[in-house]
């Protein structure tokens, strides 16, 4: 089941309305918002984040259950550049990880984690792409 859950932190959130959401939005249903113990950066116009073993250090996000899994998963990798199409390090890697829903349960998403050094990158504090503090 775990294999049909996706976490989306950043440009892919409902409000951001960034066109490939489309593709979330006709094969992926809503679940929840969710937190990830992680460290969320910012790129460019768009976030990266990284595991972390504090606790403190919380991403907000929102948790989709995905239809077509294959069809969904292979047009995200295309779009974070790290399917096979793409050379390698690619910026993004596909994992597995842990989330929090909002009704406090524990399940296993599929996340995209930046794969490069974070060097000088700017930390979003807030750990909220939405709110760039």
């Amino acid at each position: 089941m775990a294999d049909n859950y996706l976490f989306v932190y950043g440009t892919l959130r409902r409000a951001c309305q960034h066109p490939l959401f489309k593709v979330l939005d006709g094969q992926a249903e809503f679940v929840s918002e969710a937190i990830f113990q992680g460290i969320l950066y910012l790129l460019d116009n768009y976030p990266g984040v990284i595991e972390s073993s504090e606790s403190s250090d919380i991403v907000y996000g929102e948790v989709y259950y995905l239809n077509d899994v294959n069809r969904v998963l292979s047009a995200l990798d295309d779009y974070e550049e790290c399917s096979l199409a793409f050379p390698t390090p690619t910026e993004y890697q596909r994992c597995k990880c842990f989330v929090k829903l909002n009704n406090q349960q524990i399940i296993e998403t599929w996340i995209y984690l930046y794969n490069r050094p974070i060097g000088n990158l700017p930390r979003i504090k807030s750990g909220d792409f939405l709110d760039l503090s």
